[in-house]
C-alpha cells in the first residue's frame, strides 16, 4: 500500500493478528500489552506504513536494542520481613510479583530494607542512581521501615494494610467481604458461638477489617450469643497460651476462626479435638494448610493488581505521594475442610 492514509488499524490487527483494540493499545504505548505483542504489531505497522509518526519507528528500535541487549526496564520490591514471630509467611510471593512485572516488560529487583536489611536512605540513593523510579512496598513487619522512605520522583504501590503511612496505591484482600460470607456459612452449619482469634499485627495489617467484620455481624446477634475478640498482647505467639485457654473457657466458642498453628497444638493438648469438639477455620489459609478450612486471601491476584496499578502510573508519570491513591480489593475464597462440620444436605 503506497499511503499510511490508507492503512487503518484494521488491517495492522489482521495482519499481526491480534484484535483493533491491542493496535490500539499498541499506537498509545500501554502496560497492558506485552513486549513480543507490541514487537509484532509495530512491526507490521512498519511494513504496512501505518503512521508514518516517527514514533512507532522510535518506539520499534528501542524495543529491538533492548532485546538485543537482554535489557528491560526494573521496578524495585521492597521486602520488609518480619523477625519478631507475628508472621509464619510472607503477604505477597516474589515470584507471582515477578510473573505479573514481566507481562508489562518489567524486570523486579528485591531489596530488603529495614532490620537485616537496608536502611531506608541507603535504599533511596540506590533507586535514585540505578534510575529505578517504580516501587513496590511489601510489609510483613510491624517497625515500617518503609514509611521512613522518601518516595518523591517515585510511583508506589503496595500490598494490604502493613504499610499506614504514607498513604500509596495499594491492593489488598477484602478481608470484611470474606468473613461476612464465612459466618453466615458457619451458622448454616449449625455453629453458635464464633470466636476470632488473631494477633494485633493481622489485624492491623488487614485495615482493622478483622476487628469491623466481627462487630458489624455481632450486631445481629442476642448478647449471649457475642464472643470478644481475642487479640494477642504477647509478641511471640507462644506467650499467649495462658491468655487463649482464659478465654476459651471463659467464652466456650464451638468453632474459631483463627491460625493454625499454635491454636490447633494447644487444643489437642486441651483435649479437644477438631472438629467434633471445637470447628477451626484459618483465617489466612495457604496450600499448605492442606484439609483445613480457611480463607484464602487470593495473594496472586493481589500481586497482580498492585503491578498492575504500578505500571499504569509509570505510564503516566504519575510520581510522589499520590493525592487520592487507588485501592483495589480481591474477594477472597472460602476453602472446605474438615476441621469444621459438612455442610448438611
Amino acid at each position: 500500500m503506497d499511503s499510511a492514509n490508507s492503512v487503518s488499524q484494521k488491517d495492522v490487527a489482521k495482519a499481526a493478528g491480534v484484535s483493533v483494540m491491542t493496535v490500539s493499545r499498541v499506537l498509545r504505548n500501554s502496560p497492558r500489552v506485552s513486549t513480543e505483542t507490541k514487537e509484532r504489531v509495530l512491526a507490521e505497522a512498519e511494513k504496512l506504513g501505518y503512521a508514518p509518526d516517527p514514533l512507532v519507528s522510535q518506539l520499534m528500535e528501542r524495543i529491538r536494542l533492548r532485546r538485543q541487549r537482554g535489557e528491560s526496564e526494573t521496578i524495585a520490591l521492597l521486602s520488609e520481613p518480619d523477625t519478631s514471630g507475628h508472621d509464619i509467611h510472607n503477604y505477597i510471593s516474589v515470584d507471582d510479583v515477578r510473573q505479573r512485572a514481566s507481562s508489562h516488560g518489567y524486570r523486579v529487583e528485591v531489596f530488603q530494607i529495614g532490620q537485616g536489611g537496608l536502611p531506608p536512605n541507603r535504599i533511596r540513593n540506590i533507586l535514585t542512581t540505578r534510575n529505578i523510579s517504580g516501587v513496590l512496598v511489601s510489609v510483613n513487619s510491624p517497625q515500617c521501615a518503609s514509611s521512613e522512605l522518601d518516595y518523591t520522583g517515585l510511583a508506589a504501590a503496595t500490598f494490604g494494610f502493613g504499610l499506614p503511612r504514607p498513604s500509596l496505591h495499594r491492593a489488598s484482600t477484602n478481608i470484611t467481604e470474606g468473613l461476612l460470607a464465612i459466618f453466615q456459612r458457619l451458622e448454616k452449619r449449625g455453629y453458635k458461638r464464633i470466636g476470632l482469634v488473631i494477633t494485633p499485627w493481622a489485624d492491623l495489617r488487614a485495615g482493622h477489617t478483622y476487628s469491623g467484620a466481627l462487630l458489624h455481624y455481632q450486631q445481629s446477634l442476642p448478647a449471649k450469643r457475642q464472643l470478644p475478640l481475642l487479640l494477642f498482647t504477647e509478641p511471640k505467639l507462644a506467650d499467649n497460651r495462658v491468655l487463649f485457654e482464659k478465654w476459651l473457657h471463659k467464652h466456650k466458642p464451638d468453632v474459631l476462626i483463627s491460625m493454625h498453628e499454635p491454636i490447633i497444638t494447644w487444643l489437642g493438648e486441651m483435649g479437644l479435638k477438631i472438629p467434633d469438639d471445637i470447628g477451626l477455620v484459618v483465617h489466612d489459609w495457604i496450600s499448605a494448610m492442606n484439609g483445613l478450612a480457611g480463607m484464602d486471601h487470593r495473594r496472586r491476584q493481589v500481586a497482580a493488581a498492585a503491578v498492575d496499578m504500578l505500571a499504569a502510573h509509570l505510564h503516566h508519570h504519575e510520581y510522589g505521594i499520590p493525592n487520592a491513591p487507588w485501592q483495589v480489593l480481591i474477594p477472597p475464597r472460602f476453602v472446605d475442610g474438615k476441621s469444621i462440620r459438612p455442610e448438611k444436605a
